[in-house]
Order: C-alpha cells, then sequence, then structure tokens
C-alpha cells in the first residue's frame, strides 16, 4: 500500500537536548542586538520636539556665528539645513550598519540576505520614523526625509558589500600559492 502522506519527513524532530547547544542564550542576543537598539532610540529622540529645526537652529547660531562672523541670515539657514539633512544620512547610514551586525549574529562575512535585512529595516523604520514626526507638533513628516534616511542606509549596504568583497578577496590571495615565486 503505497504511503498516505508521501510530503511527511521521515526523520522526527529534534529534542530540545539535541539543540540546546545551537540555541543563543537570552545574553548573547542582547550582546549583538544592544548597538542597534540604542541607536533607534536615538533616532526615535532626534523626531520629538527637541530636536526641531526651531530647537537645533537656536543651538548651532550662536556657534557658526563664533566661527564665521561674516555669515549672513540667508547662509546660516542654508548651512542649518544642510546639517540637518546631513544628520538624516549619516543616522541612517549607521544604524544600517549596526542593524547588519545584529542580523547577522554572530557569524562573520556577508550574506546577501543580511544585508537586505538590515536595508530594509532601516528603510521602515525611516517611514515610521516620519510617520511619528507628523504627530510632533513642532516637527513636519517627509517623504524626502524618508528617502533621505533611506539612502543613507543604501550607502552602508553598498559599504558593507564593497568592504566585505575586497576582505574575501584579499584572504583569496594571501591563500593562494604565488605563481611567480615558483622557480622553474
Amino acid at each position: 500500500m503505497p504511503d498516505p502522506q508521501p510530503w511527511r519527513n521521515p526523520r522526527p524532530a529534534p529534542q530540545l537536548s539535541e539543540i540546546r547547544s545551537r540555541l543563543d542564550p537570552p545574553r548573547a542576543w542582547l550582546k549583538i542586538w544592544w548597538p542597534a537598539i540604542a541607536w533607534a532610540c536615538l533616532i526615535f529622540s532626534m523626531s520629538t520636539e527637541t530636536f526641531s529645526a526651531e530647537h537645533t537652529a537656536s543651538l548651532f547660531e550662536p556657534l557658526l556665528r563664533w566661527l564665521m562672523p561674516w555669515l549672513t541670515e540667508h547662509q546660516f539657514h542654508t548651512i542649518h539645513y544642510f546639517l540637518r539633512k546631513s544628520a538624516h544620512f549619516s543616522e541612517y547610514f549607521v544604524f544600517c550598519l549596526l542593524l547588519y551586525r545584529g542580523v547577522r549574529g554572530g557569524q562573520k562575512g556577508w550574506r546577501w540576505s543580511w544585508g537586505f535585512a538590515a536595508l530594509f529595516c532601516a528603510a521602515g523604520y525611516s517611514v515610521m520614523d516620519e510617520i511619528h514626526q507628523a504627530f510632533v507638533e513642532t516637527r513636519t513628516a517627509s517623504a524626502y526625509d524618508s528617502l533621505l534616511d533611506s539612502a543613507g542606509a543604501f550607502a552602508a549596504f553598498v559599504v558593507l558589500w564593497v568592504w566585505f568583497r575586497a576582505r574575501s578577496n584579499t584572504t583569496q590571495a594571501a591563500s593562494s600559492p604565488d605563481p611567480s615565486a615558483e622557480t622553474g
């Protein structure tokens, strides 16, 4: 008689005692993820009223006027605008790096799935960050800011890929014998 359930796996499921060594204890998980979690909290705090354009202008204006006393009002607003936009880019650049660290766990190297997971998590968080800003009175939500955040995360994704690719090439070159060293 043919097997009535051919799709079933004939191997029994492993017992907990068999796989306990492969499970990470909670402390190991926290050790890997705490930088990304702390950075996400920092990003969230920067989305509050404390870091609105008015508040950061009052912080940067005395410093910039001290460094460049000839600065006009228009020049100050331009510099302040670019400082704020570069903060968007750089905070999500770092966030994607930290997410990649967390996603790969204790393993080494590059995997596309880890990179895309970090990139998409950072991009998703940037959308949620802009939604949060829509509910803060002195902040405005902007799809362009979310796009800039995602561009920062994408730049980190590319940097990680280039970094690990270069490292794997140098590792392969170091492990392969040098053909010019052979004597005839």
